[in-house]
């Protein structure tokens, strides 16, 4: 991550605002000039059992204009929509005596994980767990109580949901752990595109986005013929609060087929304008960690640590401040790149101090940027967020 901070994306902000009242309503700064997307990141994850059908409704009733999902794969090969492979982490298979025996400890792109995994499953086994959340602050009354759908359910309904509300419910896919999947002979991009291909949504103007953290799936499917819009995601680990730079950790230091290859280069190496004019070759969009973006600062103690700002037994988010913006966006929008960052959130554990406790504040800082959509577990808040953010626009 490039550690100097620009004046130009904040310029531009209150350049907007300076504008008259007076005359046509200024032209927003998203690639396209259109209103920023609202992304149900898993579905209404702030509410209901990610990834669930219950969840993706929730969010499209809340105003979602897109429904984001993660693929894995079955035992026999179904892809379904689970965050990790390990069911462990968002699903209730721990309280099937049945599948005890299935629990196991390996390596998922370099990282030691215990649990059960999506791979050792046929689906009809996966169809007797329910969902869970994956948050102890938010309900957990639902749990085990919605079932896990596959990718083609999961095409089914939203062409289903788009009818019955009259607007265009789009959906945004990931290949999950492409490699892991890939190794254990569950390859996952050829069914993807064979799913696309039935749902007659092979072109950039189908209602579908297609991501992924690894470079090399997404080069896959696009040789193979794949003409969907196509993201490639950025991670990191964490931030360092001392300096605001984003840290690197396994799995979230590289994409793992980097690994596989040798290459060193963490994943900063693709916010730089060589990054992205590379990343233009093969992919539409980035979907960056909102920290490459807008970073947070903490207070530093005397020892050198970051401080418990708000003396609440814990450091997190909110005993930190946002600082300048970085110029991604503009560097992005320059290569011809949409910008869609992960994940807004309205716990306050999360939300830099200078926000308020108040989600909306942060979604208006992003917006007045220029992203082009925000992945968010909470629609209704980035929704209210964009309301105020184009009306104060003259939109």
């Amino acid at each position: 991550m490039r550690t100097v901070h620009f004046a130009l994306a904040a310029t531009a902000v209150l350049g907007l605002a300076a504008c008259s009242t007076t005359g046509p309503a200024p032209r927003l700064l998203t690639l396209d000039g259109n209103p920023p997307l609202v992304i149900a990141h898993r579905g209404a994850s702030g509410y209901l059992p990610e990834e669930t059908l219950e969840a993706y409704a929730r969010a499209i009733e809340l105003g979602a204009d897109v429904i984001e999902m993660d693929l894995v794969s079955t035992k026999d090969g179904v892809l379904i929509a689970r965050h990790d492979p390990n069911l462990a982490i968002s699903t209730d298979v721990a309280k099937h005596p049945r599948f005890a025996s299935r629990k196991k400890t390996i390596k998922v792109d370099g990282e030691t994980q215990t649990g059960w995994f999506s791979n050792d499953f046929t689906l009809a086994e996966i169809k007797t767990l329910g969902g869970i959340s994956t948050d102890p602050e938010r309900p957990q009354e639902f749990n085990g109580k919605f079932k896990i759908p596959t990718f083609q359910e999961i095409i089914d309904f939203a062409k289903a949901k788009s009818k019955e509300t009259g607007r265009t419910i789009a959906i945004y896919p990931e290949t999950k752990n492409p490699t892991y999947f890939r190794e254990l002979g569950l390859p996952l991009e050829d069914k993807v595109i064979a799913a696309i291909n039935a749902a007659g949504w092979n072109s950039k103007t189908a209602p579908i986005y297609v991501q992924s953290f690894e470079p090399g799936s997404l080069k896959y499917m696009k040789a193979k013929g794949l003409n969907t819009r196509l993201i490639q995601l950025i991670d990191g680990d964490s931030v360092d609060l001392k300096t605001g730079a984003v840290t690197f950790a396994v799995p979230s230091d590289r994409p793992y087929d980097w690994t596989k290859a040798g290459d060193k280069r963490n994943f900063d190496a693709m916010v730089t304008p060589a990054g992205l004019a590379e990343i233009k070759t093969y992919a539409d969009g980035i979907g960056p960690w909102k920290r490459y973006i807008v970073s947070i600062k903490g207070s530093i103690g005397a020892d050198g640590k970051p401080l418990d700002v708000n003396k609440d037994g814990k450091i997190n988010d909110a005993d930190a401040t946002s600082v300048s913006p970085t110029t991604l966006i503009a560097d992005a929008h320059k290569a011809g790149l949409f910008v869609h960052p992960f994940t807004f959130r309205n716990e306050s554990r999360r939300l830099a101090a200078d926000y308020n406790k108040d989600g909306r504040n942060e979604y208006a800082v992003y917006y007045k940027l220029g992203v082009d959509g925000v992945f968010t577990d909470f629609t209704d808040t980035a929704i209210a967020a964009r309301a105020d953010y184009l009306k104060s626009m003259g939109r």
